[in-house]
């Protein structure tokens, strides 16, 4: 109770300030954690875009509320080549930084603001490349490096990407977070001053909300953009409160201490939806939750051990006890309602006995391993703990003694990504493009080793015929490839596929105007408040 009266404390302190005058209008999102950072480049969370890149920021080009098709962004126009090799841009002029207690701009937005944005992830010569340790992890996991060749500026408000090869999702990649634009007259005056690292701390950009203050593991706050480019949301503040605990962000969700809340327990659901006070919405996620095993480290470099290690996982038990209704079983790295699909995918049956023998045969005995669990809730898993005891319950089935591990949100995914990390890890994704590109390169491609490909698998055959694929227009010839992608990655066993889940977002009857996105994000750009 007594951390219970806290959150509601520090969240009623938080609208005290930030609405301030009692006609201001005012929302309150209950977050399932802290933001990493406000640099949306350096991230691949969604935890933190809903602080960063949604609020804060924009990109050239931006996904339709709602949907996977994309829409101008800061680009209000733009060509493509009839060669697919060159995409000019053309800007709005007269979109403004943000002006904040720690940054005044000087000029609207231009060209140069787009090309630093891009070229100080992909050049190592720029001197902000290794301002935060040069780790550009979704850059570099989507092959970027390999794609780019040049961005170019051809007046103050045109810009041109050159493609070294045609690439069919570059236009949904530039509406994802890491392409968010940033100012390069801040970067230039903190580079002045000395202070490099205040530009993860504190974010300008030209989104709907300006940040105000942030306050560690806590609260964020922001004010509306009265110089919004979109026009000036309707709400005048906006304050994102960190709730890990999900049965917490429902209690305050129901004292009117939160206005929307994600991830509720999935037992909570059903009573969430009677309750006459709230609007319950529900949808499909775009996600995957899955085990990755770390196939540089032995004996995970073996599929047979793999393959094994997945017979012995009852699937269904975890279904029914962690997800209870809001998720069904996973076969392939996709999710069902993506184009590629595999529908003729054999999942991996329960089979202890079969797996004993695979390892026998793999010659592993006494298998000692580590089982990493999230320590937030997720579209993909909302109860990785649990989730985790029930794979340790498993494996002790088939005689492979597994310890659980796990760490703070930002500190999880950082040790996650490590090549020589111990054991194998519970994680997932939701599509950030709606391309299955997003998934099957980004996640198991071989350029995000290291980084967004936490099984740290490199199969050559499947890493062809998914960079293959990107540079083809034709859906129905690219599908035929991702077919046989998602067959070899099956028969190879990097993961264990879980879960696809179905999202849950509760809210307060007043809120009005929100949509949920299909690629997890929560955006309050358009919401409006009732009283």
């Amino acid at each position: 109770m007594k951390r219970f009266a806290y959150l509601m404390a520090t969240t009623a302190l938080a609208l005290g300030v930030a609405l301030g005058a009692a006609e201001a209008k005012g929302l309150v999102y209950c977050a399932e954690g802290s933001p990493e950072g406000w640099d949306p480049a350096l991230y691949t969370a969604g935890t933190t875009f809903d602080f960063s890149s949604q609020p804060v920021f924009n990109r050239l080009v931006e996904f339709t509320p709602g949907t996977t098709k994309t829409q101008p962004g800061l680009a209000e126009s733009w060509e493509i080549s009839p060669d697919g090799l060159e995409y000019t841009f053309h800007l709005r002029k007269g979109v403004k930084f943000h002006t904040t207690d720690f940054f005044t701009p000087t000029r609207d937005l231009n060209a140069d603001d787009v090309i630093f944005s891009f070229d100080r992830q992909g050049n190592k010569d720029n001197p902000w490349y290794n301002y935060a340790g040069g780790n550009w992890e979704y850059y570099v996991g989507m092959s970027m490096p390999d794609l780019v060749k040049s961005w170019t500026k051809v007046d103050d408000y045109t810009v041109k990407l050159t493609l070294k090869s045609p690439n069919a999702p570059m236009l949904a990649n530039l509406a994802m977070d890491f392409a968010s634009i940033v100012s390069k007259e801040y970067a230039d005056q903190l580079a002045k001053d000395g202070h490099m690292d205040d530009f993860n701390q504190k974010p300008v950009g030209t989104g709907p909300f300006i940040y105000v203050d942030y306050q560690k593991d806590a609260v964020a706050r922001y004010k509306a953009n009265p110089d919004y480019w979109a026009g000036k949301p309707k709400l005048d503040d906006l304050v994102i409160a960190v709730t890990p605990d999900a049965a917490v962000r429902v209690q305050k969700l129901k004292a009117g201490e939160c206005d929307v809340i994600p991830y509720p327990n999935p037992a909570d659901i059903e009573a969430l939806k009677s309750d006459a006070s709230l609007t319950v919405m529900q949808q499909e996620g775009l996600n995957v939750g899955y085990l990755a095993y770390n196939t540089l480290q032995k004996p995970f470099d073996d599929a047979r051990v793999r393959k094994a290690l997945n017979m012995a996982i009852n699937k269904q038990a975890i279904i029914d006890a962690v997800f209870q209704g809001t998720g069904v079983a996973a076969k392939n790295p996709i999710p069902p309602t993506m184009w590629s699909y595999r529908q003729d995918t054999v999942d991996d049956p329960y089979d202890p006995d079969g797996a004993k023998k695979l390892l026998d045969e793999a010659g592993v005995k006494d298998l000692k391993m580590k089982v990493w669990a999230m320590p937030v809730q997720r579209p993909y898993n909302p109860n990785a703990r649990r989730m985790a005891e029930l794979i340790q319950a498993d494996f002790a089935k088939v005689g492979v003694t597994a310890e659980i591990v796990s760490y703070e949100w930002g500190e999880y995914l950082k040790r996650g990504a490590a090549k020589d990390r111990d054991g194998a890890l519970l994680q997932g994704w939701t599509g950030d493009n709606g391309d299955p590109d997003n998934f099957l390169n980004v996640l198991l491609g071989c350029d995000g080793i290291g980084g967004t490909n936490r099984a740290e698998w490199c199969n050559k055959e499947f890493d062809d015929l998914v960079k293959k694929a990107a540079t083809i227009s034709d859906q129905a010839e690219r599908t035929k490839l991702y077919e046989q992608a998602q067959a070899i990655f099956k028969d190879q066993a990097p993961w264990a596929t879980i879960a696809h889940s179905v999202i849950t977002v509760p809210m307060a009857k007043k809120v009005q105007g929100f949509v949920m996105d299909p690629l997890g994000h929560h955006q309050f750009g358009n919401v409006d408040v009732t009283e």
